[in-house]
């Protein structure tokens, strides 16, 4: 399912998922030519990374491995869901959190 529209917007897509630096650089990579699916997933991938160190911050006040590992395997998976569908080229959201975060930013275009 690549449409062209999802084939121009592909890169920024992908490099959103690489590190909230990653994100930022891909929404000035975006910043000119608006392409919505690479918009879609750099809100995508600014949830995950905002989840990430939201949820971080309260998992660290337990000190038990088995609760930070299934954060971290929470993460990551949603991370590589989020990165596969950009290389795909499909707007599929993240599960659990991905509506949630398309309305939350919905700003960024």
């Amino acid at each position: 399912m690549n449409s062209p529209v999802a084939n121009d917007g592909k890169t920024a897509a992908i490099v959103a998922y690489f590190t909230i630096v990653g994100t930022i650089i891909a929404y000035f990579i975006n910043n000119d030519s608006k392409n919505p699916f690479a918009s879609f997933h750099i809100r995508q991938a600014l949830g995950i990374h905002l989840a990430f160190y939201l949820l971080g911050a309260l998992v660290s006040i337990f000190d038990n491995w088995m609760i930070t590992y299934s954060f971290w395997i929470f993460i990551l998976v949603l991370g590589i869901y989020g990165l596969i569908t950009a290389i795909q080229g499909e707007h599929r959201p993240i599960p659990l959190l991905g509506e949630h975060f398309q309305k939350w930013f919905s700003t960024i275009h």
